[in-house]
């Protein structure tokens, strides 16, 4: 076997070893006896560095479902869908469908939908960068026909459950407040300033963002709600990047 053949099959046994109750074969110790042991201490060591690095992006159903709990999902889900590389960014993606197959967590239905707005705060915390236009690129004749390129760290977020309102409860400081039935619906981005914002919307406010996200013009947008609202919550957060007549590139 190729020496880089023999390296990448050392690899992948470790990295399975991870996974399992046994080290990976080809460690050696002064003390043979030693090698599961030691082996124990580094497996721990990355389950709860991992485990951290989840709850780091799901602070909010750490909190909902408590430490000692959110460790053990922790676990179960490392054995489900364990990283595939040494880049976090994207891990976590499969959190959400999980959680939703999870029959521990079957009590707490609003729980994915919970995971799937955090881990929206993460794409849009990680988004590309653009400069927002100024409130006078709207200020066009035929406005109807103006299409909007919103900001990359854009999200739509809706649920059939309170799981805005759950998951602003859940933040340092809230105030304590009744929840309101679902669906909830809200804007996930990440301002010029790099702050996040999580903006609870109306129906009507989502349906026409969701219109201009997916490229239409304002005239079309607008039937299906007002557009001063959805039109000033974009300014206020300098989430327009692009105005023009004709698609935006």
């Amino acid at each position: 076997m190729p020496p880089e053949m023999h390296h990448a099959a050392l690899q992948d046994g470790f990295r399975a070893a991870l996974w399992a109750d046994a080290p990976p074969d080809g460690l050696t110790a002064p003390n043979p006896a030693e090698i599961a042991q030691r082996f124990k201490v580094y497996r721990n060591n990355v389950f709860h560095s991992l485990t951290r690095a989840l709850a780091a992006r799901f602070p909010v159903v750490e909190r909902l479902v408590g430490g000692e709990f959110f460790t053990a999902l922790a676990r179960a889900y490392l054995a489900a869908d364990p990283p595939q590389g040494p880049v976090l960014l994207h891990w976590g993606e499969s959190f959400a469908p999980f959680l939703e197959g999870f029959a521990p967590v079957a009590q707490l239905p609003f729980l994915p939908d919970v995971a799937r707005l955090e881990y929206l705060r993460g794409r849009a915390s990680h988004a590309a960068d653009a400069a927002p236009v100024a409130p006078a690129a709207l200020g066009v004749d035929d406005l109807e026909a103006l299409h909007l390129a919103l900001h990359p760290s854009v999200h739509l977020f809706a649920s059939p459950h309170p799981a805005v309102q759950i998951w602003q409860g859940q933040q340092p400081g809230a105030p304590k407040m009744a929840l309101k039935a679902g669906p909830d619906h809200a804007l996930i981005a990440r301002r010029p300033d790099f702050a996040l914002v999580v903006e609870p919307l109306d129906p009507a406010s989502f349906a026409v963002l969701t219109a201009l996200k997916g490229g239409a013009p304002l005239g079309a947008a607008a039937r299906h709600g007002d557009l001063t609202a959805a039109l000033t919550l974009l300014l206020t957060h300098g989430l327009i990047a692009d105005a023009r007549k004709g698609t935006p590139a």
